[in-house]
């Protein structure tokens, strides 16, 4: 018999964030492989992954390429869909926390913007559900701004919207809206990896050499 027809939203930055960025062995993720093995008993019908292009780091020029690299690997499954928000690195001046006593009391820093992947996520949350295109959604993210959607599906819309999630420690943010929330373990992700070559229509690929 058939389990609940159950579609998949993952934060991706909150996904690597959380719990990808420290082992390097769990990164070449197979989402469908995951989700197979955390949720043995539902029908996947369809994962909706969410992230934004990053750009090179100074300290980092190959970033955008092993990302590119791994959302080639997810367009290899069919139940894969990536949707993509903005990403940008920016220059800001900050204060310091402990400026020399005579010398500048603020720096010009770099850093990154991520925008979009969370609306993107609440929307198409929401629209799935007012399409009835699940019987359960599982959201993968511990993201408070998420709340909100997650309680209009439960509650005005009466679904069930699981949370798995990736933080490795500390209570849930969005257990409270939540239908059931459970914990996304590393040694999962870790057993869910894909095969080191990959192939699709342009050809073979294989997983970055530093996510060993």
């Amino acid at each position: 018999m058939p389990g609940e027809r159950t579609n998949i939203y993952v934060d991706g930055f909150n996904l690597y964030y959380c719990l990808l960025k420290k082992n390097p062995a769990a990164k070449w993720l197979n989402l469908a492989d995951l989700f197979r093995r955390v949720l043995p008993s539902n029908d996947i019908h369809r994962i909706r992954y969410f992230t934004a292009l990053v750009n090179a780091w100074p300290a980092d020029p190959d970033q955008p390429v092993r990302q590119q690299t791994y959302l080639r690997a997810l367009k290899t499954l069919p139940e894969i869909s990536v949707h993509l928000g903005t990403y940008r690195l920016r220059k800001k001046r900050l204060y310091l926390t402990n400026p020399p006593l005579h010398g500048p009391k603020t720096a010009e820093v770099l850093y990154s913007e991520e925008k979009g992947s969370d609306v993107n996520l609440a929307s198409w949350l929401l629209m799935d559900a007012f399409a009835n295109d699940f019987e359960v959604a599982v959201v993968v993210s511990d993201d408070s701004d998420l709340y909100e959607p997650v309680r209009m599906v439960t509650q005005q819309l009466g679904k069930k919207v699981g949370i798995l999630n990736p933080q490795p420690q500390g209570a849930c943010q969005l257990q409270s809206a939540a239908t059931f929330v459970r914990r996304l373990r590393l040694g999962v992700a870790a057993a869910s990896q894909f095969t080191p070559t990959l192939t699709d229509a342009n050809g073979t690929f294989t997983r970055p050499p530093t996510w060993i």
